[in-house]
């Protein structure tokens, strides 16, 4: 285990619901090449908080890495609708973007 991601723990351990580092700890297993570990701490993350919209383009790219491109269009779609919710321009556009280099498919925001 990284140092980081021995931090990580740490921190979630005092804060078992927050969702920057539920993130940051999905993030730190998926840059050490653990797909289902980070896959389990993002899916976390979107049970407990899912209108944490950045979670959305990661879960998204995760899928498909992992080749799961119809996992990865719902993540995308599901992540639009919280950025629409949310009034975030910028996210819905990156999420969009993404899932347009998987489909043909263009949203109106």
């Amino acid at each position: 285990m990284s140092q980081r991601l021995e931090i990580l723990q740490e921190m979630l351990a005092k804060s078992p619901n927050d969702s920057f580092t539920l993130f940051a700890i999905a993030k730190e297993y998926e840059g050490l090449g653990k797909a289902d570990q980070a896959l389990d701490f993002y899916l976390t993350l979107r049970e407990k908080d899912p209108d944490y919209v950045g979670l959305y383009y990661h879960l998204g790219k995760l899928y498909e890495k992992t080749a799961q491109p119809e996992s990865a269009l719902q993540a995308y779609r599901s992540g639009m609708e919280v950025a629409k919710k949310q009034g975030d321009n910028h996210a819905w556009s990156e999420l969009n973007g993404a899932k347009m280099e998987l489909t043909d498919e263009d949203d109106d925001f």
